[in-house]
């Protein structure tokens, strides 16, 4: 009963890049993350425990299969393994048809880790934040850790990689949010209710090409102002703060 060797192998190999693309498929774990996607990408495999089937009558996948602990054990990416992991179709997002001119975007140049992206999607899916641009050196959406960091926000959120350079040039029209140690206090700056909030990679900021296209340099103070502090914040946090800020404007 459960799950076939090769299809193990299978679920295991989607923790590699060149097998997402290839497959053009991730892998999700645990009821939460897994039955929220189910309402929005299609379900090639779901593999769970007979207790969890029986939960959720109403499953549409492609394979359902009633599996036992120590195959999910084979096959997880966690350290405990879930009541559920499932195979979904990664989604397809067109860029040119998304409308971009009256809402707020992030932006992301550069994010290597893939805990703060996922952390940066659920940020953007509680400010209801719909669109996440990734330069393609960013790390991958469909990493089994940044999927899990979403923690279901991946269901809601587009997220698309493309050249951000030639995406801001194409979009200079816009405000361009990006945060900086010689900006301009956050608090005091005058924001507005649309256009990007570019947040750099962890260990350099935003790079100096992507830099170029930032019209708005804001600063999040520490406090108080005098106070020695640690040198930055981490990245998702600074998403947050700016996020929060700017929506507590609009």
């Amino acid at each position: 009963m459960g799950l076939s060797n090769n299809q193990i192998k299978y679920i295991r190999s989607l923790g590699e890049k060149k097998f997402r693309n290839q497959f053009n498929t991730f892998v999700a774990e645990g009821e939460k993350l897994v039955f929220d996607l189910m309402e929005s990408c299609r379900c090639q495999i779901i593999a769970a425990l007979p207790e969890t089937l029986n939960k959720y009558p109403n499953i549409i996948a492609e394979k359902v299969i009633e599996t036992t602990d120590a195959k999910l054990k084979k096959a997880t990416f966690l350290k405990t393994p879930p009541p559920v992991i499932a195979v979904f179709d990664q989604p397809q997002f067109n860029i040119d048809e998304i409308d971009l001119n009256k809402h707020i975007s992030i932006v992301l140049d550069n994010i290597q880790d893939p805990g703060n992206v996922g952390t940066i999607i659920r940020i953007a899916d509680w400010f209801g934040i719909d669109n996440i641009i990734c330069s393609k050196d960013s790390a991958d959406v469909y990493n089994p850790k940044t999927v899990q960091a979403t923690m279901g926000s991946i269901a809601r959120v587009n997220v698309i990689y493309t050249d951000i350079i030639s995406f801001l040039s194409n979009n200079a029209n816009l405000p361009v949010y990006g945060t900086f140690l010689n900006g301009n206090n956050i608090y005091d700056e005058k924001l507005s209710d649309h256009g990007f909030i570019v947040m750099g990679s962890e260990g350099k900021g935003i790079s100096s090409e992507v830099e170029k296209f930032i019209n708005k340099r804001l600063f999040i103070p520490n406090y108080p102002i005098n106070k020695k502090s640690s040198e930055s914040l981490n990245v998702a946090a600074a998403t947050a703060i700016v996020c929060s800020e700017l929506r507590r404007r609009s």
